[in-house]
């Protein structure tokens, strides 16, 4: 993230995206393809992407080492937030989370009624933060990944976005590791 912006002035933020899937390559990733050209286009950088299987261990020791890389400042993950015995990412993803977001599974639900009606229950999509760094774990489909981009996170990562934004408070999400 850029030093001291005013009020007004578009901070671009560095994004991780990790696909987890047992069949998908960076050839077919539909949905990693979709999170990258909307974060780009909104004027944010891709700072890494990967592609894991489905494992619990694995998407968690990913999403440790990305939350410790000062060059990433959000992680988003696609896939494994179904309800079959494979999808592990939600709680990949907290047993890495200091703190959860727990509003933005609720909103994500709030944005998947509208578009899919009540199917949206299969779908477990979290947010959290470690590390100083935001984490969201969304479904694996390309219009889910859309929905959560266009509807949210676009929002939310834009500090011009009023009255408030996660990109506002991002220098501070790790005040407590600094007190003495």
């Amino acid at each position: 993230m850029t030093d001291a912006p005013t009020k007004n002035d578009f901070v671009a933020v560095r994004i991780a995206v990790l696909t987890v899937s047992d069949s998908r390559s960076l050839s077919d990733d539909k949905s990693g393809d979709t999170l990258v050209a909307r974060l780009q286009g909104a004027g944010h950088i891709l700072a890494d992407r990967d592609i894991l299987i489905d494992d619990r261990a694995a998407i968690a020791e990913k999403l440790r080492q990305w939350s410790r890389d000062p060059s990433i400042d959000v992680v988003l993950s696609t896939g494994g937030t179904g309800l079959t015995g494979r999808d592990v990412s939600v709680e990949a993803h907290r047993d890495v989370y200091e703190k959860e977001i727990d509003a933005f599974s609720t909103v994500f639900t709030h944005v998947s009624m509208k578009k899919i009606g009540t199917s949206a229950l299969q779908s477990r999509a979290t947010g959290g933060v470690a590390n100083g760094t935001y984490m969201f774990a969304l479904p694996g489909s390309p219009g889910a990944c859309k929905d959560a981009w266009d509807e949210i996170l676009v929002k939310q990562l834009d500090i011009r976005h009023k009255p408030c934004n996660f990109v506002e408070i991002m220098p501070r999400l790790d005040e407590h590791l600094r007190r003495k």
